[in-house]
Formats: structure tokens, C-alpha cells, sequence
């Protein structure tokens, strides 16, 4: 019976011969595909690379010589009035870059008034979990980038250094890593997302491949955020995943950037401050003599003007941009300024600048003390001088 069955007639009416069973094989394959296709993630995966080059960028300036418009930030949410920059960064797009794997990669310059430019390096991908934690384990961090980013910045400067002040010889960097999966199969919920792929998550944010532990994955997963029900923000302390459209994605990913401009920033004055109290502290020990308190003045003076300088230009960078009402991107601020150690820096800085103004207080009252007893001594010789002109008159 079964032998009978072979040569029926197919729907066409014709017998199925090798041909209509490749046919039948070529869709089976075609179903496969797009089951395949079903389970992919689709998206970008963006290195942001930071540098403090200068003091202060001339934003108008730059954007004559670079002939940029003014770009705003842009919101998905009804009150794009109420965050803003007070100086909006300055966005110079460049033409794709191949790298030696033969990855494309589309880079992106930001030139921030308090000195700092961000390097953003974008890189498509189409890809299942496991294939995005491979990609990530390659990316998070990338020696490679860091080197590309500089290199293009050091390229910039020649062009614009009319519009920059007080480049410094030595420069501070910090690189993040942003997954963008603008498409998920059956566009989950960002609830169902996190719940079915916690462990994939967390490898991604920390460059692993291996396995995590239970508990280093709710270390990992604590930090996210949603404002609709199928947007989803999850913040590592060098790498973050936002589940969202590219257009709703994009104020997170400049919320992003400016927490990690900040903290390299703090970092900057950070050090600058520990200099100026490693040179006072040298001071201290190595002055001796009748001229200490003297010299002692000059030195109170140079720390002062650090300690103002510093208070200045961490004002500017703090008021950088300012939240009014969002109190989602106040509040995605807020998380991804302590992922990425921002608190940590600025009251070790704060704590140098109270302790410079220590310092410095003790400098000018010692300096007031030794003028004042420089002058008693000057009028008791005078006193002497004169009593021995008077003796001696009588004499």
C-alpha cells in the first residue's frame, strides 16, 4: 500500500518527481530561515571613548570652523523643555572606518565647552543572545577602539586649535560600551526581557563569556530602569543595554555619555588637586628659616588660585545640563552617575578642596602673624635707636 502512495499526483496534478521534492526541500529551508530570522536581535553597539584634552572648547567657534549647527537634545517624552543643556555639545559626524577584523564602523565626535570630546564608534549587529555575548566579550573593553579614538582626536585638534585653550600634555580617558537592541523577537516586554534573559544580560555588561554567578547577576540587574512598558535602560558600571527604538534611545544614550564626561572630568580635578597638595606638603617640609613664613605667602597664594579654578570649572561642568521636570532622565542620571563612580570622585574632590582651603587659612594667618611680629620687632628697634640718640644727646 505504501508503495502505491509514492506516485501520487502532487497539487498540479503532476507526479512527484526529484525536482518537486528539491522544491519541497528548498521551503522546508525557507521556514527554517525565517524561524531562524524570528529569533534574531537587532540593533547597534556603540564604544563610547571620552578624552579631557584642554581646558575649554569655544563652542561658537568651533562650530564656525567646523560649519556645524547647534544640535539640541532630543526627547521621547512630552517635555523636551524641561532638560536641556546650557551649552549644547558641539557633533561633528566622519566618514566609516574598517578595522583590522574588517568590522565598518561609523564614528561620531562631541565637543563638550569643559574640554572634553567624546569618540562614539557605532557598529550594527544582527545576531541570538549567545552571538551578542560573544560580540560583547570582544568589545567590552577593546584596546584597539581606545587607540582608533585617540588617533582620530589627535587628527581633530590640528583642525580646530584656534578654538581650544590650554591643551594638556597628558590626557585622562574613559571608554563605555552601550548595546542598543532596537528589535527583539516578539517585541517582549522589557519585564519579560530582563526576567528570560538575565544571565545573557549580565555577561554582556561585563565582557564575559562564562557563566556568572546568581548573585553577581542581581549585582548586574539591579540597576535598570523603564518608562514605557517596552523600553528598558540596564546600567553597568562600563557598559549599559537599552532596549528602545533608535530614536527613543538616543536621549538615554546621551544621558550615558554625559555621566562619563563628568567622571573624567571629577577624575581630572581629582588629580590636579593632589599635585597641588603633594607640592604643599614638599613646601612645608623643606622651608626653614626666617623667610618660611614669607614664602609660605607666595605658596598660599598659588593654592588659592587652584582651589578657585578647580571650584569654577567643576560648577561648569556640573550645570552642564539641567533636569526641571523629566524625573526619568533625572532619575537615569542619578543611576548611571553612580554606576559609573561619579559621587565617589566628586567628594574626593570636594574633600581636597576643603582641605586645600584649610591650607590655605593656615597659610594667611601665619603669614598675617609673622608680618605682625616682623612689624612689633621693627618698632621696638626703632624705639632702641631712638633712645640711644636721646642718651646720647644728653651725654
Amino acid at each position: 500500500m505504501l508503495h502505491q502512495m509514492i506516485p501520487q499526483a502532487s497539487a498540479a496534478g503532476e507526479p512527484i518527481t526529484r525536482s518537486s521534492r528539491t522544491i519541497c526541500a528548498m521551503e522546508q529551508e525557507n521556514r527554517s530561515a525565517d524561524v531562524g530570522e524570528a529569533t534574531v536581535l537587532k540593533g547597534s553597539v556603540l564604544g563610547l571613548i571620552l578624552h579631557d584634552v584642554c581646558e575649554e572648547i569655544k563652542l561658537e567657534e568651533l562650530r564656525a570652523i567646523l560649519g556645524a549647527k547647534r544640535v539640541e537634545a532630543s526627547f521621547k517624552h512630552a517635555t523636551p523643555e524641561y532638560v536641556r543643556f546650557e551649552k549644547p555639545p558641539v557633533v561633528e559626524r566622519l566618514e566609516p572606518i574598517v578595522l583590522s577584523n574588517g568590522e565598518k564602523l561609523t564614528p561620531q565626535l562631541k565637543y563638550y565647552d569643559y574640554g572634553v570630546i567624546s569618540v562614539l564608534l557605532e557598529r550594527e549587529f544582527a545576531a541570538d543572545w549567545q552571538g551578542l555575548v560573544r560580540l560583547a566579550a570582544g568589545w567590552v573593553p577593546n584596546a584597539e577602539l581606545e587607540k582608533l579614538a585617540q588617533q582620530i582626536i589627535r587628527g581633530r585638534l590640528e583642525k580646530i586649535a584656534s578654538a581650544v585653550v590650554r591643551v594638556y600634555e597628558e590626557w585622562q580617558s574613559e571608554d563605555y560600551y552601550i548595546f542598543l537592541v532596537s528589535q527583539a523577537p516578539g517585541h517582549p516586554l522589557a519585564a519579560d526581557l530582563l526576567a528570560e534573559h538575565r544571565a545573557e544580560i549580565a555577561q554582556m555588561l561585563r565582557g564575559e563569556q562564562t557563566e556568572l554567578a546568581r548573585s553577581e547577576i542581581d549585582e548586574v540587574l539591579q540597576a535598570n530602569l523603564s518608562y514605557y512598558p517596552r523600553d528598558l535602560v540596564v546600567v553597568g558600571w562600563n557598559a549599559a543595554l537599552v532596549y528602545d527604538t533608535p530614536a527613543g534611545a538616543e536621549t538615554s544614550i546621551q544621558i550615558l555619555e554625559y555621566a562619563n564626561s563628568q567622571l573624567l572630568e571629577f577624575r581630572h580635578y581629582d588629580e590636579w588637586l593632589t599635585r597641588a597638595l603633594d607640592r604643599v606638603y614638599q613646601s612645608l617640609k623643606r622651608r626653614r628659616g626666617i623667610l618660611r613664613h614669607w614664602r609660605m605667602g607666595a605658596e598660599a597664594s598659588r593654592l588659592n588660585s587652584v582651589t578657585v579654578e578647580v571650584t569654577e570649572l567643576a560648577e561648569r561642568s556640573e550645570t552642564a545640563i539641567k533636569f526641571f521636570s523629566d524625573m526619568f532622565l533625572a532619575r537615569l542620571y542619578r543611576l548611571a552617575a553612580a554606576k559609573v563612580g561619579v559621587p565617589e570622585y566628586k567628594n574626593l574632590v570636594d574633600e581636597k578642596l576643603r582641605t586645600a582651603e584649610s591650607l590655605n587659612r593656615y597659610f594667611v594667618d601665619d603669614f598675617h602673624q609673622s608680618r605682625g611680629f616682623l612689624l612689633e620687632v621693627m618698632v621696638v628697634i626703632i624705639l632702641v635707636i631712638e633712645l640711644v640718640y636721646f642718651f646720647k644727646g644728653k651725654g
